[in-house]
């Protein structure tokens, strides 16, 4: 793990590899199995386990049943932070980080929830994050264990 520290907040990407069966999957799976002992402080958006899903059903294969059955299992975590809110500002402040940071309104609101949250780390597995100065953004996945995922993915 990464020196940045905590509290860390998990992106789709994260939640959705740790739930797999791909050769790469370790890496996300170690921060989850932190948070849930409560090794590590998270904070996770309920509405990142539907995107969560969206990626497990779409992309990793998984049937409707399995993907939900293994998240809602992830949601039994007591020592995460389950972050609940949706009030506009912070959904108007999503659009508004997607829009100038130029990615996607998922990340945007991701973004505007760390620092609602005061993260100090995002974890992901893509670089759209360190368009942020407000906090730090550890990519989970080296250059050889994205190949690798891309790789599986294609078969």
């Amino acid at each position: 793990m990464s020196d940045a520290g905590g509290p860390y907040l998990f992106d789709v990407g994260v939640i959705a590899l740790a739930h797999t069966e791909t050769p790469v999957r370790d890496a996300a799976l170690s921060y989850i199995r932190d948070a849930i002992a409560g090794d590590i402080e998270a904070v996770v958006p309920y509405p990142a386990l539907f995107g969560a899903h969206t990626v497990l059903t779409t992309y990793y294969g998984q049937s409707n049943e399995d993907a939900s059955r293994l998240l809602e299992n992830f949601m039994d975590a007591k020592r995460i932070h389950w972050y609940d809110r949706m009030p506009d500002e912070i959904v108007r402040g999503g659009f508004a980080r997607a829009c100038s940071a130029n990615i996607g309104g998922w990340d945007g609101y991701s973004a505007q929830v760390a620092i609602e949250e005061e993260v100090d780390t995002v974890l992901t597995i893509d670089y759209d994050f360190e368009r942020f100065d407000a906090f730090a953004t550890e990519v989970i996945l080296s250059s050889d264990e994205f190949n690798e995922l891309n790789r599986f993915l294609e078969t």
